[in-house]
C-alpha cells in the first residue's frame, strides 16, 4: 500500500514512529475506525511490536516466551495492510516537506505523522556507567543480555526504588541471588505512593532477603577486566556485584520533534486531540506532555500502557475525522513476589490518606483524596476495590472517611 513519493522516496497517509504500545494501537485503531489508507509503523528496533511490562516480571523471569509477549501475531499486520519499517532509528523530522529521516539516511514521507516513539532508559553517568554488567530494563535485547548473563552472577545490585527496580529486584531474589537495592531518596515509591505503601514494599523486599538501602547515593560503578565488579557508595561502601541494574526512570524521545519546532520541554507538548505544534504530527504516549484532569490539569507524561494506548486511539479517531478529546482514567500495576498491585488515578497532589484494609493479611488499600474527594486508590491484593473504586476516582466522589476505611462496605455502595 505504499505509495511512490518524488524522487523515489516512499510516501504514507499516516507514518507512525515507535512500534510498542502506543504504536501498535494506534495502526490498529486507524483500521478498526475504517481508514483504508497506507500506515507504516517505523521502529527502532528489528522486532515485531511487543509488551514491554513482563519484561522485567515475566520475560526475565523466564515464565513468558517472547511470542507469548507480542501484541499481536506476525501475520495480524500483513493481514492489515500495516507496513513495518524496523531496525531504523528515525532521528529527523521535516514538517515543511512532511517526512522523516532515518540514522541512515532513509527518508519517508507523511501525510500524517504520530510520534509514539517513547523514551530511553535515563542510565548513571558516573564513572563505571558502561561496564559490561550494567543493565537497563527497557527492551528485550537488554532483557536477553541479562539472561544470559544470570547463570554467572551471585550478587546483584538494583539502583532505583521505582517499579522497574523492585520488580527486577523481586525476580533476583527469586532466583536466589544476593541482592541489594540502592535507592537515593528516604524511601522506595516515593514520586508515585504514599509512605505506608512505600514501607510495605521495604519490608516484603527485606523479608526476601533484599538487602534494601535507601538514602543511599551511588558514587561510581567499579569494574575488573571491563566488567563490573562492584557499586561504590556516596559514603565510601563498595557492595560487590556481578551485575548492576538502573532503574532510574527514562528520557523522553521528543529530540526530533523538538528540533523541527514543536512546543515542549520534558516530553512534546499536545493537545486534547493529541496534536503538538507541528502541522499533521501527533505525539502519543510516554513521551507525550498533556494537560490531565486527573492531574489537577497539571501537564504530566503518563509512562503507562493505559496512556499511550488510550491517547492511540484519540490519535486515530482524529485522523478520520470523529470528535473525540484524551480524558482516560490512568491505571498502573505492579507484580512482586505474591503481591498484586493495581492503582487507578494519580496520588500526586493528595492532602489526606485512608488505609483499608489490613497490611498484615497483605490485602489492602490506599485510597487518597483531595480536598475531600478521591482521586486515586493503591490496591494490594484487593482487586474488587480497584474494580469498583474506579467510579469513585472517575466522579471525584465525596465519601465519608469511615466509610471508605470500612472493609465491610463494598466501594460502590460510596460510589452513588
Amino acid at each position: 500500500m505504499t505509495r511512490s513519493g518524488e524522487n523515489g522516496i516512499p510516501r504514507y497517509d499516516v507514518v507512525i514512529v515507535g512500534a510498542g504500545h502506543g504504536g501498535a494501537q494506534a495502526a490498529i485503531s486507524l483500521r478498526q475506525a475504517g481508514f483504508d489508507g497506507s500506515i507504516a509503523i517505523v521502529g527502532d528496533e528489528p522486532l515485531l511490536p511487543y509488551e514491554r511490562p513482563p519484561l522485567s516480571k515475566e520475560y526475565l523471569a523466564g515464565e513468558k516466551p517472547f511470542e507469548r509477549i507480542l501484541i499481536r501475531p506476525p501475520n495480524f499486520w500483513e493481514e492489515r495492510g500495516v507496513e513495518m519499517v524496523l531496525g531504523r532509528r528515525v532521528t529527523s523530522v521535516e514538517p515543511e516537506r512532511y517526512r522523516i529521516v532515518t540514522a541512515d539516511g532513509m527518508a519517508i514521507r507523511y501525510s500524517k505523522l504520530i510520534w509514539a516513539a517513547g523514551g530511553s532508559a535515563r542510565r548513571l553517568r558516573c564513572d563505571g556507567h558502561d561496564l559490561q554488567g550494567v543493565h537497563t530494563v527497557r527492551t528485550r535485547a537488554d532483557v536477553d543480555r541479562m539472561i544470559g548473563e544470570m547463570p554467572h552472577v551471585s550478587r546483584a545490585v538494583v539502583i532505583g526504588g521505582g517499579y522497574i527496580g523492585l520488580e527486577a529486584a523481586a525476580v533476583l531474589a527469586k532466583f536466589g541471588k544476593h541482592v541489594v537495592l540502592v535507592e537515593a531518596l528516604d524511601r522506595v515509591l516515593a514520586r508515585v505512593a504514599g509512605e505506608p505503601l512505600s514501607r510495605f514494599y521495604e519490608a516484603e523486599h527485606r523479608a526476601h532477603d533484599v538487602d534494601v538501602r535507601l538514602g543511599s547515593a551511588v558514587d561510581c560503578i567499579e569494574g575488573s577486566n571491563g566488567k563490573v565488579a562492584g557499586v561504590r557508595l556516596a559514603g565510601g561502601e563498595r557492595l560487590a556485584a556481578d551485575m548492576v541494574i538502573v532503574g532510574i526512570g527514562i528520557v523522553p524521545e521528543v529530540e526530533p520533534l523538538l528540533a523541527a519546532g514543536a512546543e515542549g520541554g520534558n516530553g512534546v507538548s499536545i493537545d486534547a486531540q493529541c496534536r503538538t505544534s507541528l502541522p499533521d504530527v501527533f505525539a502519543i504516549g510516554d513521551c507525550a506532555l498533556h494537560a490531565n484532569r486527573f492531574a489537577n490539569d497539571v501537564p504530566v507524561r503518563l509512562e503507562s500502557v493505559q496512556n499511550a494506548t488510550d491517547q492511540a486511539v484519540v490519535a486515530a479517531k482524529t485522523i478520520v475525522g470523529q470528535a473525540v478529546a484524551y480524558d482516560a482514567v490512568p491505571w498502573f500495576w505492579s507484580n512482586q513476589y505474591e503481591l498484586k498491585l493495581q492503582t487507578v488515578g494519580l496520588s500526586t497532589g493528595h492532602d489526606a490518606m485512608i488505609v483499608r484494609g489490613d497490611f498484615s493479611a497483605r490485602s489492602f488499600s490506599l485510597i487518597y483524596l483531595r480536598e475531600g474527594r478521591v482521586i486515586a486508590l493503591d490496591c494490594v491484593n484487593a482487586a474488587k476495590d480497584y474494580v469498583q473504586g474506579r467510579k469513585l476516582v472517575v466522579e471525584r466522589i465525596i465519601a465519608d472517611v469511615a466509610l471508605l476505611a470500612d472493609t465491610s462496605i463494598p466501594l460502590k455502595a460510596l460510589a452513588s
